[in-house]
């Protein structure tokens, strides 16, 4: 036995944590409640506008359009945001992004021109725009299984985009407009101040244990799988921002026998993303044990079919394929996060999501538009799927040029 006497040697994975790291269980729930309401703040707005078209007497393309520029911003604000909650503070970050975007919610609100609810959604995505790569970074960091944390924390954020729907619809048609922005606001604002006063002191580690990084076998490796998954997150962040942005809309005019009133139209897109929130869960509990790489290859080529057949369905047919191709779009995104995770070293993982969100969430804000210009172009939303199914099928391609790694072991709780 070699040492100082009276010392006991220390393996890295057994160095003591700070005091002040959050356990686990506390870790996921504050940063799945974040997850929510990144989303849910984000997505009020395409139910809200309905309501928009005879207060303002402007058409919908033209309004929808007022939301471009947070998109835009919740994509751009990504990378510095990660930069910041890699050097800086997770947990401060993230109190930022809580109180911040509650605050900008209010705002807009509080707007009484379409130019004054146009910066209200663009500060709105700036702050919001915290949450995906500090708020993923931070659930790998504390997970105990990788996969089951991201799929949970997944599911989380997909509720957030069936609640906006239910939310703004339901507030809009019981109170207003307004009290659709106002009251998540204030709640998103109580949620900060609680996550603050638990996460006060918290350190950042040092280091981090092995994982899935230790599977990046070298630069060109990491080059390799990082350049797939940027390409995934364009095409694949497309398929997600034009179904969360026009599903409000194709309901409003395709179902017209289910959904009668923004308040109906909320409710069945709330029903469509609330069930695909479960994918996240089982697709995270698969990552634990099979190939990352074929799931992730396997839920876009599934889409592809889907997305061209619910071109020219009506009613419930299209109710019932919009559920499964919106369940397989969304149970990708746990598959992805932790692709990346495998692909990035600790010290710069909030970078890296940063990298992948801006990219996802900013470039792909061109969904926001595209929606408004092929409806008002073609009358429908029929090629809108088209061009979809299109992108499904540019990522099946693409995935299948990731790297190989070894099959996931499950970790030991």
């Amino acid at each position: 036995m070699s040492g100082k006497a009276g010392t006991v040697p220390v393996s890295p994975s057994h160095r003591p944590e700070p005091m002040s790291r959050p356990s686990p269980a506390l870790a996921l729930v504050f940063s799945s409640v974040g997850h929510v309401f990144a989303h849910l703040l984000m997505l009020l707005y395409p139910t809200v506008v309905l309501a928009l078209t005879d207060v303002f007497a402007m058409p919908y393309g033209e309004l929808l359009a007022l939301a471009t520029p947070g998109f835009i911003a919740f994509g751009a604000g990504a990378l510095p945001a990660g930069w910041l909650g890699d050097r800086w503070s997770a947990s401060g970050m993230l109190t930022v992004f809580f109180v911040g975007s509650g605050t900008a919610a209010v705002l807009t609100g509080l707007a009484r021109t379409p130019v004054e609810i146009a910066l209200g959604l663009t500060l709105i995505g700036l702050l919001a725009s915290i949450y995906h790569p500090v708020g993923i970074a931070w659930v790998v960091r504390h997970a105990t299984r990788r996969g089951r944390a991201l799929g949970i924390n997944g599911m989380a954020g997909n509720i957030g985009v069936a609640a906006a729907a239910l939310v703004a619809g339901g507030l809009a048609d019981l109170v207003s407009w307004r009290a659709a922005f106002l009251v998540p606001g204030a709640v998103a604002i109580a949620v900060g101040v609680a996550f603050a006063l638990a996460t006060r002191g918290e350190q950042a580690p040092r280091a981090e244990g092995g994982g899935g990084s230790a599977e990046a076998a070298g630069r060109a490796t990491i080059a390799r799988g990082l350049a797939v998954l940027l390409v995934a997150a364009l095409c694949g962040g497309l398929i997600f921002q034009a179904n969360t942005v026009g599903l409000p809309k194709v309901f409003d005019e395709r179902l017209p026998n289910l959904a009668g009133g923004i308040a109906g139209v909320g409710a069945m897109v709330s029903i469509v993303f609330a069930l695909a929130g479960l994918a996240q869960v089982i697709v995270g509990t698969l990552m634990d044990r099979i190939d990352n790489r074929k799931l992730f290859v396997a839920v876009y080529l599934a889409q592809a079919p889907l997305l061209l057949v619910a071109a020219v369905l009506w009613d419930l047919p299209l109710l019932l394929v919009a559920i499964a191709f919106v369940f397989l779009n969304v149970g990708a995104q746990p598959v992805s996060d932790g692709l990346i995770a495998r692909f990035t070293p600790p010290a710069w993982r909030a970078r890296a999501y940063g990298t992948k969100f801006m990219v996802a969430l900013g470039v792909s804000a061109l969904g926001v538009p595209m929606v408004g210009v092929i409806h008002d172009l073609s009358g429908g939303f029929a090629w809108l799927y088209a061009v979809l199914a299109g992108l499904a099928l540019v990522v099946t391609v693409a995935g299948l040029f990731l790297p190989a790694g070894r099959r996931p072991a499950i970790a030991a709780e």
